[in-house]
């Protein structure tokens, strides 16, 4: 039998909903803000289903998407932007807490604005007589993106033509997948279909590439994806500039989600740097396509490390004449031992979500005073982080970077150190 109950949203679950206690049990609402006040229906197989919100949360706020209720990509609008940041700096300061260190500096927080995204992932569909092309609902399929207030406008204004030109392709038979970096040189795309592209189709895509001043198209199969890709039309150079230097992409490659996020994490990891002279060695791990690599070559002698290939042939040719050594290494299968880090300075790492893994214990266990991390997942940080507490490190610094907007992610920079004179000169 239902029965019906007045409750307050205690504070956000993992995947951003509402936290509320039923008879002393968790249970998780939708688009619910900590601080509102709700009743609930609540049926004899705890199905609940909200009645009424009686009193709003001061944070609450109106979703300023009108596809928020369906699209999968923000669930969290409902919430006030300052105070997803304040919970996201939380989670930060809980996944340090968990993994031991209490004494945590002061937090330094920023958080992009709106319409910056300048990466973006989608899935396309073939319906009668048209094409869909956005992101997933939740636990379904996908919504067409008519309207979007986080990524670049550039970016949204080619979500039409693409419609067009998708369905126009006989490579198109049902879905498919679309990855779009906004680098320095411009749009650069990556279509995945079921079926192989047909000549018309290589003619169709090109030009749509000069059309719209596309550098690159390039396609892969999407049952077979570790076939690797090819490209089918490009129109100019493709390169994605870090200062003064200019480096080529793969198609796919890595891009941190906004100019601004990129920025910001640049200069919390070189806020974060130790004295250093020029020929200091930095030991970079997944360094990527040079994100931080050209930055940290201004401060020393970068050894960097990447275990895409890909990403590391580009970050090697476009780097000549700069102080940076390349090494194509899996450092999940093959990490660099403690050892391998004596004559290091400094290591810099930005794992992938999953974290460090069997790298970290070496990294913990070798004589470096001086750690970076680069954490996009708090649940990870805190496992990696956890080794180095043990291993004596402390944590001297926190940058918080709210580059995902309305939803759960969140980006850190965090320093740690042996160092007791850097250390004395922490701020608290």
């Amino acid at each position: 039998m239902a029965s019906l109950i007045d409750t307050t949203v205690l504070s956000y679950g993992a995947n951003g909903d509402g936290l509320v206690l039923i008879d002393d049990k968790p249970a998780y609402i939708p688009q619910a803000v900590p601080g509102d006040r709700l009743k609930l229906r609540v049926g004899s197989d705890r199905h609940i289903e909200v009645l009424d919100i009686e009193s709003a949360s001061a944070n609450r706020v109106a979703p300023v998407c009108a596809l928020f209720d369906s699209c999968g990509g923000c669930s969290m609008q409902t919430t006030a932007l300052p105070a997803l940041l304040e919970w996201k700096t939380g989670l930060v300061a809980h996944a340090l807490q968990r993994a031991g260190f209490d004494n945590l500096p002061r937090i330094e927080a920023m958080q992009v604005p709106v319409e910056s995204r300048r990466r973006i992932d989608l899935a396309f569909q073939r319906l009668p007589g048209r094409i869909i092309l956005g992101l997933h609902r939740r636990h379904g399929d996908v919504v067409d993106m008519t309207e979007c207030h986080i990524i670049d406008p550039a970016l949204f204004a080619l979500l039409a033509p693409l419609r067009e030109v998708l369905g126009s392709l006989g490579a198109v038979t049902g879905g498919g997948d679309l990855q779009i970096n906004l680098y320095s040189s411009g749009p650069d795309i990556l279509l995945s279909t079921d079926a192989a592209l047909v000549p018309t189709d290589r003619v169709k895509l090109a030009n749509f590439g000069k059309t719209h001043k596309i550098p690159r198209i390039s396609w892969r199969s999407k049952r077979r994806p570790n076939d690797g890709y090819e490209i089918v039309a490009q129109q100019g150079p493709v390169f994605h500039a870090f200062g003064s230097v200019k480096l080529t992409p793969p198609p796919g490659g890595f891009l941190q989600a906004s100019a601004q996020s990129e920025t910001a994490i640049a200069e919390a990891v070189l806020a974060a740097l130790p004295a250093l002279n020029r020929r200091d060695p930095i030991v970079e791990l997944f360094a990527g396509f040079g994100t931080l690599t050209v930055p940290l070559a201004q401060k020393g002698r970068v050894l960097a490390y990447e275990g895409h290939f890909e990403a590391i042939a580009a970050l090697k040719s476009g780097a000549i004449g700069q102080r940076i050594e390349t090494t194509h290494r899996d450092l999940t299968r093959q990490p660099l031992i403690a050892k391998e880090f004596e004559k290091a300075r400094v290591v810099v790492l930005d794992p992938p979500h999953a974290g460090a893994l069997i790298q970290m214990d070496h990294i913990a266990r070798s004589k470096v005073e001086d750690i970076i991390y680069v954490s996009c997942n708090p649940q990870a940080l805190s496992k990696d982080s956890a080794l180095l507490k043990k291993a004596g490190y402390e944590v001297l610094s926190i940058t918080v970077i709210d580059q995902f907007l309305w939803s759960t992610e969140v980006e850190a920079v965090v320093a740690f150190t042996k160092s007791k004179k850097r250390l004395s000169r922490r701020q608290t």
